[in-house]
Formats: structure tokens, C-alpha cells, sequence
């Protein structure tokens, strides 16, 4: 066996061993790719719900103030014309969470102190569960964009991925195609580093198998 068919047959061997895992990982690749599209959808859809979810509860808080203003522009007035009965029947009426604020207002008796708070909206205990609940779906839904955004780069790396391996699938489909040994291992060497490099880089993704 002279000393090129020696040489020729490993680099056979290696050359038939890149294309067939060349092909395996660009097929990984774009299965990759086409999950974390889904992934993406998935988050971008529940984004979309979460931000929907954060805009009722907000116009839920609104409201509810909108309505804590004119009961207390009731009561003040009535108050003011000395109309007990009146204004007892507003305060009666002053929803639950508003109550500890007109409480706590009352307490820094703002009649005869100067620092006190101008109106019980600016105390601190007046708080709306509508508004917390708002703010806290706002951040979830910013949580979930930022992982729509992953989710797109993650499918665009496992696209690029499919590139690298397809690059690695010509070099060793051309290496068998050249006459020189020479050519031929500087081909070959070349597809087993961008498929080696490419596999290490991918090596470090993220996975998603979930149907």
C-alpha cells in the first residue's frame, strides 16, 4: 500500500465521520432554533396578557380614587357648612382603604396645624391594592419581555449555528473531492475547526425540549 493510499484512507474516515455529525448538529441546530421561536411566542404571549392584566387593575386604581375624591369633596364641603348629618353619611361611605388615610389625616388635626398634609392622599396610608397589584404585573410583564428577548437571541444563535455547520459540511464534502493529501488535510482541518469552535459555543445554550 503505497504512502498516499495510507494517508488517504484516515482522511476518508475523518472526512465521512464530520459530514455525518456536521449533519446531525446543523438538524439539532435548527430543531433549537425552531423551539425557541415557540419559546418566544410563548413569552411574548404572556407578556401581552400580563401588560393587559396591569392596565385593568391600573384603571381599577384610578377609578377607585376618582371615587375616594369625590366622597372626601362631599364630606369637606358638608363638614364646611356645618351639615353633620350630611357628612356623616359620606364619611360612612368612604371605602375601606380609605379610611386609615382620612384617619391618619384627621389625627395631624389640619385645621390648626400648618404642616399638616394638605388632603389624606398624601399620606402614607393611603394605599390601593389595585395599584400595587398594577405595579407588580408591570414588572412581571417586563420580566417576561426580557425573556422574549433572550428567547430571540437564543433562536438566532442556534440559526447561526446551522450556518457554522453547514460551513463545516463543505469543507469536509469538498476535501473528499480534492486530489492533493495536502489540500485535502488543510480542507479537512478546517471543517473540524469551525464544527469543533461551533460545537463549543453551542455547548453553552440554553436546551429546550419542552412540547
Amino acid at each position: 500500500m503505497t504512502e498516499q493510499r495510507r494517508t488517504r484512507i484516515p482522511l476518508e474516515l475523518v472526512a465521512t465521520v464530520l459530514l455525518a455529525v456536521s449533519a446531525v448538529a446543523t438538524a439539532w441546530c435548527s430543531y433549537q432554533s425552531t423551539r425557541w421561536n415557540g419559546e418566544q411566542a410563548k413569552s411574548s404571549a404572556s407578556a401581552s396578557a400580563t401588560r393587559f392584566q396591569a392596565a385593568r387593575e391600573s384603571d381599577l386604581a384610578n377609578a377607585q380614587t376618582e371615587i375616594d375624591v369625590a366622597t372626601f369633596s362631599s364630606w369637606v364641603d358638608a363638614y364646611a357648612r356645618d351639615e353633620r348629618m350630611l357628612a356623616n353619611f359620606y364619611r360612612t361611605r368612604f371605602r375601606a382603604e380609605f379610611q386609615p388615610a382620612v384617619e391618619a389625616w384627621i389625627a395631624t388635626r389640619p385645621l390648626k396645624n400648618p404642616d399638616a398634609p394638605l388632603t389624606p392622599f398624601a399620606m402614607p396610608e393611603y394605599k390601593l391594592a389595585a395599584s400595587v397589584e398594577a405595579a407588580a404585573l408591570d414588572k412581571q410583564a417586563e420580566e417576561l419581555a426580557a425573556d422574549v428577548r433572550s428567547d430571540l437571541q437564543r433562536a438566532s444563535n442556534y440559526v447561526l449555528g446551522v450556518v457554522l455547520f453547514a460551513v463545516a459540511l463543505f469543507f469536509a464534502g469538498i476535501s473528499t473531492k480534492l486530489s492533493s493529501p495536502t489540500l485535502r488535510a488543510v480542507t479537512l482541518g478546517a471543517g473540524c475547526f469551525v464544527f469543533l469552535g461551533a460545537l463549543g459555543w453551542l455547548s453553552t445554550f440554553p436546551i429546550s425540549l419542552s412540547v
